[in-house]
């Protein structure tokens, strides 16, 4: 059998840049001008953290012998407690961030239609969507891996637009104004807004998940981690800079479709709406590729003993349409519960609680690097280095539990030690698993269990 072609070093880099240039920079402009473009410095503080965290995780994706992502890396330095409590604040985070994700495409379907929705249609408007993308993946994953593949340049090409052509309308007077409203400090300013640029990059850790299939991937993987991440940084902050420029600083913080509106002055309300539509198929796309992804987070670990067995159940297509549906009942009562009268303070609150759930696993793989190390025999000098960068990428994201707020820190740990509580459950049937695993080993033969190990 001929062996499968593998992804070059550039394909990877841009796989890598386009995981990221996903729907968590649709209403970025707006939250940055809520600092002013000052907030470039946040950017900076951003890039830097995501960069050290891409190279961490890119080196963890080459030396883990566990499966699992960051739950097999924890394990090494934390067990099957930290395995399960990666798992569990993950899932927790993308079930969240699939309701900011909805939020987002309500913003611009309000300002595309001309709409004034209340503050409960916009929650209902929001769960209708939720609701839409999970009964659109009950036939399988094929159909939303081609739709997401297409939709996602629904925010791609716009952002890049912005990037390159959208200096012809760049007024710096009009930036200059924008630049520091509220008259903060470098330092306030410079972590004022880190947890909201860090919702951009969420998911950069997916990108080593393809170890096994570019060339080379001992020194290919890093360069296309660590390339991707600086083409998505340099994007994001030339975009939202330029807008900034573009679009005085007042109007932008009022604008729920901040891309449409940079548009409309660009060229006209025309072209505003062409945009505005592609962006809100761009963000249903996501959340229809997300909600069967978060389903499928939700199965893997069901299928291990670290959830519950009812996130397991498949129907005929391989879908876990019970778990679909416990999760989408849960997004249901979080967006009620989220509903404020104005949606980007909803949007606001969501995303920071996303943010603080995501960084939980980002803390326990870094701390596990040097296990992670040490079990497979990297030489001093060089674990050196790659510790000193796990370090610098768990201060950033410490920095970025404490720029989410004290109530979602506050919300994000009661969750997490809920989790805590959880797991005392779910151990009592790992060792359930384990006692029937090892009584089926010991009444099978030696040579089979070796046979069976080799050919799974």
């Amino acid at each position: 059998m001929a062996e499968a072609k593998k992804m070059s070093v550039g394909q990877l880099t841009m796989l890598t840049a386009v995981n990221m240039l996903g729907s968590g920079i649709v209403l970025l402009p707006t939250k940055l001008a809520e600092i002013g473009a000052i907030s470039i410095l946040s950017w900076l503080v951003t890039a830097t953290g995501s960069l050290a965290l891409a190279y961490a995780f890119a080196r963890c994706g080459m030396l883990s012998r566990k499966t699992g992502g960051m739950g097999g890396y924890a394990e090494y330095t934390f067990g099957k407690a930290g395995n399960y409590l990666t798992n569990y604040t993950y899932g927790s985070s993308l079930l969240i961030a699939n309701v900011a994700i909805s939020i987002t495409a309500v913003g611009y379907i309000q300002v595309l239609f001309g709409w004034q929705l209340s503050p409960l249609n916009v929650g209902l408007m929001t769960i209708a969507l939720l609701w839409i993308t999970t009964f659109a993946n009950f036939g399988g994953a094929s159909i939303t891996g081609k739709i997401g593949s297409v939709t996602v340049w629904g925010v791609i090409a716009p952002v890049v637009a912005v990037s390159t052509i959208g200096w012809f309308w760049f007024d710096s007077s009009i930036y200059a104004e924008g630049w520091n409203p509220h008259g903060k400090s470098y330092l306030e300013a410079a972590g004022a807004s880190v947890a909201i640029t860090l919702w951009a990059f969420l998911g950069l850790e997916s990108a080593c998940a393809n170890t096994d299939a570019v060339e080379n991937p001992e020194r290919n993987v890093p360069i296309a981690v660590l390339g991707g991440t600086i083409g998505a940084a340099v994007i994001y902050i030339v975009s939202t800079n330029v807008i900034a420029g573009i679009v005085a600083n007042p109007e932008l913080v009022s604008s729920t479709a901040p891309f449409g509106l940079v548009f409309a002055k660009m060229f006209n309300p025309m072209v505003g709406s062409i945009v505005m539509g592609m962006m809100v198929l761009a963000c249903i796309g996501s959340l229809l590729g997300w909600q069967f992804t978060i389903a499928q987070v939700f199965k893997s670990s069901a299928d291990t003993g670290y959830f519950v067995p009812v996130f397991a159940i498949v129907n005929k297509a391989g879908t876990p349409i019970v778990g679909m549906l416990i999760l989408l009942a849960a997004q249901t009562a979080l967006a009620l519960l989220t509903i404020s009268p104005d949606l980007t303070k909803q949007f606001d609150t969501l995303v920071n609680l996303a943010v603080v759930t995501n960084i939980i696993p980002y803390i326990l793989s870094m701390a596990a690097l040097a296990t992670i190390q040490k079990v497979s025999n990297v030489p001093p000098k060089q674990a050196l280095i790659t510790n000193i960068v796990a370090a610098v990428a768990a201060a950033y994201s410490y920095l970025a539990l404490y720029s989410s707020g004290a109530e979602a820190l506050m919300l994000g740990g009661v969750a997490t030690i809920a989790g805590y509580t959880l797991f005392g459950y779910v151990n009592t049937r790992l060792m359930r698993l384990e006692a029937e695993q090892k009584a089926v080993d010991h009444m099978t033969p030696a040579p089979q269990i070796e046979a069976a190990k080799h050919n799974p």
